[in-house]
């Protein structure tokens, strides 16, 4: 099933296709588009039926563009789809700030960001560190290396399944103790790091700088086990917990950083340094450490893909990560 988006602006009205926004002619009702063949577009068949929704355009200009990475610009493949990456393009070049936010580190997300093909700044490791490709620090907010040693006391049963990141470029960049208890999505994505890793026992000899944050990975279940030990922790004044899961891949993290620390409160930080007001800036996430960013956007947009817990706020959604959900997501800055 197909689903079009309507849009209506200064007397016109726009409906949303795959391949961007095209302008519905007057005599055209909302609700009768006319069918397409398959030789004008060849996604479309006359055995398909179509779905119409009517949804509000974004009245206020976009000024600031916050995009998560993974599970929102990637793909299923991990990969940027061509569409997407050209509605970012255009939207750089119409004049619109594009930041990308990301739980990845700086330097494991900064690949990505070079692929967009045009500078721009980075909010990384879940709004703790701000940095521009080329290596300008705007922010950082890093863990007092006292809660951390207190943190990792209190997980105890979970050191395992501990990660520990510091803002540096060189081995020791990202530390545990072993890798034995850690599943193999997460051990895919340390042995890609693996350069920077360094292990050391106990973890908390380590701790000889303030860390980035702490990281505890696993299974969904395991880490529901996590979750609990650190509400007994009693630690929630002096942290921030936040949690990404990918249920089909059976992998949960959860992110532990300073207090205040999010990706919310980072972008809110870096719009009021660059002069956007909230309602300037549209955000687009897809999982549950997006929540706050989300929440600060004037206007959030979370992908057909997103979890549950974003589906329920009434945000906007978007398409999928498969289907290049971000590119139809930027086509809604440019109805004016």
């Amino acid at each position: 099933m197909i689903d079009f988006n309507f849009y209506t602006s200064a007397g016109k009205t726009w409906r949303l296709e795959p391949f961007g926004l095209v302008k519905v002619a007057p005599s055209q009702s909302y609700y009768s588009a006319p069918p397409r063949s398959k030789s004008s577009h060849p996604r479309f068949s006359s055995a398909r039926m179509l779905k119409l929704r009517v949804v509000k355009p974004f009245t206020n200009s976009i000024r600031l563009l916050a995009s998560d990475i993974d599970g929102t610009l990637l793909n299923p493949q991990f990969q940027i789809s061509e569409g997407d990456l050209s509605a970012l393009r255009r939207a750089h070049a119409a004049g619109i700030e594009i930041v990308l936010v990301t739980g990845r580190r700086h330097t494991f997300a900064l690949p990505i960001a070079q692929q967009l093909g045009f500078d721009l700044w980075l909010i990384s490791s879940n709004g703790a560190v701000t940095r521009s490709l080329a290596g300008e620090t705007f922010h950082r907010d890093l863990m007092p290396r006292e809660v951390c040693h207190e943190l990792c006391g209190a997980m105890q049963d979970f050191r395992g399944n501990t990660v520990l990141t510091f803002d540096k470029e060189t081995k020791g960049a990202i530390v545990l103790e072993h890798l034995n208890d850690l599943n193999a999505s997460i051990r895919r994505w340390l042995e890609k790091n693996m350069a920077y890793i360094e292990f050391v026992a106990p973890i908390e000899n380590a701790l000889t700088t303030d860390p980035v944050q702490a990281m505890f990975c696993g299974s969904t279940a395991r880490m529901v086990e996590a979750l609990r030990a650190l509400e007994e922790a009693g630690m929630d004044n002096r942290v921030t917990v936040l949690r990404t899961e990918y249920p089909a891949r059976d992998l949960s993290m959860i992110d532990v950083l300073n207090a205040g620390c999010s990706k919310g409160h980072a972008l809110e930080r870096w719009a009021a340094h660059r002069g956007y007001r909230r309602e300037e800036v549209m955000a687009i996430g897809d999982n549950h450490n997006d929540v706050e960013m989300l929440e600060f956007a004037g206007h959030p947009v979370i992908m057909g893909n997103a979890c549950e817990e974003l589906r329920a706020r009434g945000w906007k959604i978007t398409r999928g990560n498969h289907e290049c959900g971000v590119a139809a997501a930027v086509e809604l800055a440019f109805v004016s």
